[in-house]
């Protein structure tokens, strides 16, 4: 028989509580780093392989097609094992994704680089399973909103750590040569100039794949809480069965699909948004992308600080209500992004991240709130709207690669679907709020 006896959870004040919980908060950093070391190495990969932008978002595909694929599995394997197998293994898959960016790079290919970012968001898939739920059983059920927006606070962390170093050691070194000079190339030329920029944009991975097993020793090594823990028994069918009669649940994974491919094509699409604004103002390309992943960079910034802002209002007011307010400010955010053809799309941008920071936890923790052990196969469920970062950021993409729509940039009108994403999470927000689902 497993031994279910609990370490205490946070808010006892003993080490015992806190270590554990800092731990798994320090898994949302590199996950959050995962994520925005590789948004903006779309427009690298189209550069480096002389693709198209709907090309380029293969990269997305693969990316939160791991998440999809895994996040039963994990919650699976959670439910047979325990959280802290399921964050190990989690690590496991993401160290072994990043190293395989070194073969990757010696085929001089594209596609052997998304097997490695699938393998990579398994272990992501593995890690957000489990890490999530696992935060939530640390203390009341009453304070488990608010202690999951203090734990996701430390995501964006991670992802400005992760922007900065896709700007400063992969896109700023770079060859120079821009995408039309590219073009002219000759076969010989061409695999030269990628070999090179391969070589550059595999290190910080090799590196983050280090960090990573280092992560999972430690935890190996660390006493951690039982809480939540089960038996082991799976029921799968009747445990989806009591998830879907839920109504909050069932909204809150196809509201986080769309929150989710929201944020993905705010966060990659900005480049393209700035380097066509910075070249219309006389920047040469590389400028003007390295100038864009700067806002992206604020952008993170503000998300980080709008998250612990948000994070403390939720002490006072109901997470339906701010949900539904700041919903409605990210829609009216994106609207300026469509229409303004100047330096305020940009700042439009920035103002849409403030509104974000709230968005995933929030849906997260309404959309859970009182399942107790099927929170385990919900978070699943919510892990695996996550597919929404895979299937919108194409279709994006798709309106971008026409140039000019009627009249207006396709880059800007492209956001138009963000906006939509935006309205859907402001309708489940005033349901959350008028139901007191929160």
């Amino acid at each position: 028989m497993k031994n279910t006896k609990k370490i205490p959870v946070v808010g006892d004040g003993s080490w015992a509580a806190i270590i554990p919980f800092v731990l798994i908060t320090s898994c949302f950093a590199l996950w959050g780093f995962a994520n925005d070391i590789t948004t903006p190495l779309v427009k690298a990969f189209s550069k480096i392989f002389r693709m198209s932008v709907t090309e380029g978002t293969l990269v997305q595909v693969a990316f939160y097609g791991g998440y999809f694929a895994m996040a039963f599995p994990a919650a699976m394997f959670i439910r047979r094992y325990t959280y802290k197998a399921g964050v190990m293994l989690g690590l496991g898959l993401y160290a072994l994704g990043a190293f395989l960016f070194f073969p990757a790079k010696m085929t001089g290919s594209y596609y052997p680089f998304l097997v490695a970012y699938f393998i990579l968001t398994c272990g992501l898939s593995f890690l957000e399973t489990s890490c999530n739920p696992y935060i939530l059983s640390m203390g009341s059920e009453e304070t488990a909103t608010r202690r999951l927006n203090l734990a996701q606070a430390f995501n964006p962390m991670g992802a400005m750590l992760g922007m900065y170093v896709a700007m400063e050691f992969i896109q700023r070194r770079l060859h120079p040569l821009d995408t039309s000079e590219r073009a002219l190339l000759s076969d010989s030329e061409f695999a030269t100039v990628r070999d090179m920029d391969l070589a550059t944009l595999i290190a910080p991975y090799l590196v983050i794949g280090v960090v990573t097993l280092c992560m999972l020793i430690l935890i190996r090594l660390m006493k951690m809480p039982k809480n939540g823990d089960s038996s082991g028994k799976i029921d799968f069918g009747p445990t989806m069965k009591r998830l879907l009669n839920v109504q909050r649940y069932r909204e809150g994974v196809l509201v986080q699909f769309f929150y989710v491919g929201a944020q993905i094509m705010c966060w990659t699409f900005i480049i393209q948004y700035g380097t066509r604004l910075f070249m219309s103002m006389g920047m040469g390309e590389q400028d003007a992308e390295v100038r864009s992943q700067l806002y992206n960079i604020i952008a993170m910034g503000v998300f980080c600080v709008s998250r612990f802002v948000c994070t403390f209002l939720l002490r006072f007011f109901n997470p339906g209500l701010l949900l539904r307010t700041l919903g409605i400010g990210a829609a009216l955010f994106t609207l300026g992004v469509i229409f303004f053809q100047n330096i305020w799309g940009m700042y439009c941008i920035v103002g849409v991240s403030a509104c974000m920071s709230l968005m995933f936890p929030t849906i997260y923790g309404i959309a859970l709130k009182g399942l107790g052990e099927d929170a385990k196969f919900g978070a699943a469920g919510l892990i695996m709207a996550i597919l929404g970062g895979s299937i919108l950021p194409p279709l994006q993409a798709s309106i971008i690669d026409q140039h000019v729509l009627f009249g207006m940039p396709a880059v800007n009108l492209s956001f138009i679907l963000p906006f939509t994403c935006y309205l859907i999470v402001t309708f489940y927000g005033n349901r959350a709020y008028r139901k007191k689902w929160a």
